[in-house]
């Protein structure tokens, strides 16, 4: 379902990526959407849920679920796919699932969650930017799953020939 064609298309559309941190970036996001969607096998969470809030900007759409899919299950709730659909004029609010059968509208939902949320972060290292996708995830409960998102982080980073920050842990 995912492809490298889906990943350039949508990461072209987000900006230009040079040079170390940039390599250091793309390490970080590839390891978080590998994890979030279970090496790129998942296209949505497993448990789904409604996660429909009162919005007068966004209202749920009836009989719709905004539960997570695509590459960051975390990206949940009507507020998101009211805000990314309407940055990337696609009607996800409507059709939520679009996200789980397009695999560059997934790979762009993804990347517009990552620049407008994750992004600023990233000088602070991935340890922070894994608490800003899910910051449950530092918590004592989870931390295996952070440990194997930092260790893919890590294999990630010798792949593209950088090292990785030192903020690892969050």
């Amino acid at each position: 379902f995912y492809t490298y064609k889906a990943f350039i298309t949508a990461f072209k559309s987000f900006g230009a990526y040079k040079g170390k941190v940039a390599r250091r970036e793309i390490a970080a996001i590839l390891a978080h959407f590998s994890y979030g969607s279970k090496s790129f096998c998942l296209k949505e969470e497993i448990s789904s849920e409604r996660y429909c809030s009162k919005s007068k900007k966004y209202p749920c759409e009836p009989g719709k679920n905004y539960y997570g899919r695509g590459l960051l299950q975390p990206i949940t709730w009507n507020e998101y796919y009211g805000a990314a659909g309407k940055h990337l004029g696609l009607p996800l609010l409507k059709d939520p699932d679009l996200v789980a059968r397009s695999p560059e509208v997934a790979f762009k939902f993804a990347m517009w969650f990552w620049n407008r949320n994750v992004r600023p972060a990233l000088y602070l290292g991935f340890g922070e930017i894994t608490k800003r996708i899910d910051g449950r995830e530092c918590s004592n409960w989870r931390r295996d799953g952070t440990k194997n998102k930092v260790n893919q982080y890590i294999e990630f980073c010798k792949m593209l020939g950088v090292t990785p920050d030192q903020g690892l842990d969050c």
